[in-house]
């Protein structure tokens, strides 16, 4: 209704970005699990409208998990000079997913402008697929801020998990 055109896929088995954290969250894998590819277009406002869409399933007791990475520049895993430009981002993206609404969504829809020149840094063109899925999950929140619930550097990066209730 949302004007997606989702496709199944039953040959294509879980990606490491859904079969990771369920694994470590529900180790004896007894929920039903459906896996959602990101959009070709890798269209930051999309992701957050395809959120939207899914929204009225946090009603229904689906949990809505959209795992990836609030740093992945491979080039910069372990470089010193890549710790200041992560940090910044994920101070960024931390500001921005506690926001309202409506100007959290604006801003991650543009967040390779709006976060300064850390946020393409920190997800160089085709590496935006591992911020993407936090860009689902906030449209997916509705009027929900978020927070911060996980940081941690890893490789000279800081890297971050946020939550929204």
């Amino acid at each position: 209704g949302a004007g997606f055109a989702p496709q199944q896929d039953g040959a294509r088995g879980y990606d490491h970005g859904t079969f990771i954290p369920l694994k470590v969250a529900f180790p004896d894998a007894d929920i039903p699990v459906l896996q959602l590819s990101l959009l070709q277009s890798l269209d930051a406002a999309e992701h957050i409208r395809l959120g939207q869409a899914l929204a009225p399933l946090r009603g229904e007791g689906v949990l809505i998990v959209g795992s990836g990475m609030s740093y992945h520049h491979m080039r910069g895993y372990g470089d010193p000079r890549s710790t200041p430009v992560a940090a910044e981002f994920d101070r960024w993206l931390g500001e921005t997913v506690a926001l309202p609404a409506a100007e959290r969504n604006a801003r991650l829809a543009d967040w390779a402008t709006a976060s300064g020149p850390a946020g393409r840094l920190s997800h160089p063109p085709r590496a935006e697929e591992h911020l993407l899925p936090l860009h689902v999950v906030a449209g997916a929140a509705g009027d929900s801020r978020g927070a911060k619930v996980f940081t941690d550097r890893v490789m000279a990066v800081d890297i971050s998990a946020f939550r929204f209730d």
